[in-house]
């Protein structure tokens, strides 16, 4: 244990990869326990939840399992009051459920609309404001949101995208509103931009794909969910104590450089 996250308590929605391989919520997971922390699983499937459970026990760490839907008030106030319940107080909140799919504004159905804008802001409304009144009561604390860059600028492609680049932009608003509300009570709120990283999400749309995404990156190199994971900890330490309101692109340069033509 590297100790970052040492006697701190954190909640982490979404954190059971679908599929083979370390998606950005069980990296992160990985790495808060790792460092100390003792975490709350959350996750619709409670047998991927228990298999992470048991990865990190193993490693050494301390984590426990609550199965709901975060979309749902009731789960997710549910949610936080296990987690008060199983480990005495709550520190850090990492918002990571989030869903996808095709649509330009001329073809999303209202269903797929309202499903994805539905999972990936309610999920991360409620899950906070179910933690807030318990970061109170410990004296402060972190929440991380997960975004992407398909919600800081326009993405062309084929299919579009217009409902996840809407939640994803809402993300944006959401951290920034919170951070300027609850200042004054020491908890923070950031947001980290996700970019094109290699996760078992996108691995079923294979190599060509997986290269292509390697390719138009400036720093030339793949990302992972680790490389998000190394992000959330640092937010969710007190290493960031100064720091709140803040969207920190972790893309390997997609957003901050671009090709000039020659």
């Amino acid at each position: 244990m590297a100790g970052r996250l040492d006697g701190k308590v954190a909640i982490v929605s979404g954190a059971a990869s679908r599929g083979e391989g370390v998606g950005n919520g069980k990296a992160i997971a990985l790495l808060f326990a790792h460092e100390g922390a003792r975490v709350m699983l959350i996750n619709r499937s409670q047998e991927r939840a228990e298999a992470l459970r048991r990865e990190i026990t193993e490693d050494g760490g301390d984590a426990a399992v609550f199965a709901g839907d975060m979309t749902k008030a009731k789960d997710a106030k549910a949610a936080v009051d296990a987690t008060e319940s199983h480990y005495g107080r709550l520190d850090i909140l990492c918002n990571n459920i989030g869903i996808g799919g095709p649509g330009k504004v001329e073809d999303v159905s209202e269903e797929d609309w309202d499903n994805i804008i539905g999972t990936n802001l309610k999920s991360a409304m409620f899950c906070t404001k179910a933690s807030i009144p318990a970061m109170k009561r410990a004296g402060g604390g972190a929440i991380v949101n997960i975004s992407s860059v398909v919600g800081a600028g326009g993405l062309i492609s084929d299919s579009g995208a217009i409902a996840y680049a809407t939640s994803k932009a809402g993300i944006h608003g959401f951290t920034q509103s919170v951070a300027a509300d609850y200042a004054a009570d020491g908890i923070r709120s950031n947001c980290i931009v996700v970019g094109t990283v290699h996760t078992p999400m996108v691995a079923w749309r294979g190599e060509e794909y997986r290269e292509r995404r390697r390719r138009m990156v400036p720093l030339e190199t793949e990302g992972t969910g680790w490389d998000i994971g190394w992000g959330a900890v640092y937010l969710a330490s007190d290493e960031s104590r100064w720091i709140t309101g803040v969207l920190l692109p972790i893309d390997g340069g997609l957003m901050a450089v671009r090709p000039w033509p020659r």
